[in-house]
């Protein structure tokens, strides 16, 4: 993992002595942004492609990663949508090596060895390659050796429903044998879409199993489910849509707020709309489970973050080893 420059840090630290001082998290530190709203898929469970819209211009995208680059946030990631159907992606991932945050990419094409990866992960820091029942592309599992060399920290990301709790055994399995990570992500159910939320307490049984079984490959942090039962989602992080607005307070929600190519993020977070929002949020009754929400604040202590990145640590020890 690179060390970015001091100056990068200061923003997150002194967000997080203003959260900490205000017991509230008014500034994030993660940030999903939906490049495209174009995929190759139509998971059940996923409402993105139903709601689609122009893709920004290069010269937009580059304005909100500057903006993001200003603000506390520490990790941006690059979603769908399908990231990789844009023409620029290239130019994009160039750019945001420039700015003042660490990058994940997230993946789910099935052709994506055809793609210029090598050069690609010279500007990503964490790869995610999403593989699941959803996606049809459960064979992909079979190219993990082959992106375990790339110069990006590479992890798969798969969504669980319902149906396919049972299933992760395997998927935990290949990942453990390829020395690779395994992001758990339980189906939120989403307006426009399947409800495939799994069976909580299945899923969180089955984790503790793998974790003994598999040992430092599964990373989605403990916290989640503890999270979930106390009802407790976070403005932690936040989602930018593909027309460049903030989806405020949370996707789910589906209320969109400012324009970030206009609206500097970390001024609007200090004003009297982003409060009420944050206390929309607090009162929200869905408690829909969305990963992104219930997970982040996971990454906010010592204990939790080693929870979550052990895998990718130990993982990184273990290739230098050999």
């Amino acid at each position: 993992m690179r060390i970015l420059p001091l100056r990068a840090y200061l923003p997150t630290i002194n967000g997080l002595f203003h959260n900490y001082v205000n017991s509230t998290s008014v500034f994030p530190f993660y940030a999903s942004f939906k490049l495209t709203s174009r995929c190759h898929f139509g998971c059940p469970y996923c409402n993105v492609k139903k709601q689609p819209v122009p893709d920004l211009s290069t010269e937009d995208i580059k304005k909100i990663l500057d903006n993001l680059s200003r603000s506390p946030v520490l990790m941006t990631s690059f979603e769908g949508g399908e990231p990789l159907l844009r023409d620029d992606i290239g130019e994009l991932l160039r750019y945001a090596r420039s700015c003042q945050f660490y990058l994940l990419f997230t993946t789910s094409v099935k052709n994506l060895l055809d793609y210029p990866l090598d050069e690609y992960c010279r500007y990503i820091d964490f790869l995610h390659v999403s593989i699941d029942e959803g996606h049809d592309n459960c064979e992909m599992f079979e190219i993990l050796p082959q992106l375990s060399g790339l110069q990006s920290q590479v992890s798969v990301q798969t969504v669980v429903t319902r149906d396919t709790v049972d299933a992760l055994d395997s998927k935990v399995e290949m990942c453990y044998k390829c020395g690779s990570n395994i992001v758990v992500i339980p189906a939120t159910h989403m307006d426009d879409a399947k409800d495939c939320f799994p069976d909580i307490d299945m899923l969180e049984k089955k984790m503790k199993k793998l974790r003994k079984q598999f040992p430092s490959t599964i990373h989605t942090p403990s916290g989640y489910f503890d999270a979930y039962r106390k009802r407790k989602c976070s403005s932690g992080s936040v989602i930018i849509a593909p027309d460049g607005s903030l989806y405020y307070p949370c996707h789910i929600l589906g209320h969109k707020g400012v324009d970030l190519r206009t609206t500097d993020l970390t001024t609007w977070l200090r004003t009297k709309s982003a409060r009420q929002f944050r206390s929309m949020m607090k009162k929200c009754e869905r408690n829909c489970g969305w990963y992104q929400y219930y997970a982040i604040d996971s990454y906010t202590t010592v204990a939790s973050v080693w929870d979550a990145l052990q895998p990718i640590f130990v993982k990184k020890q273990d290739s230098i080893k050999r």
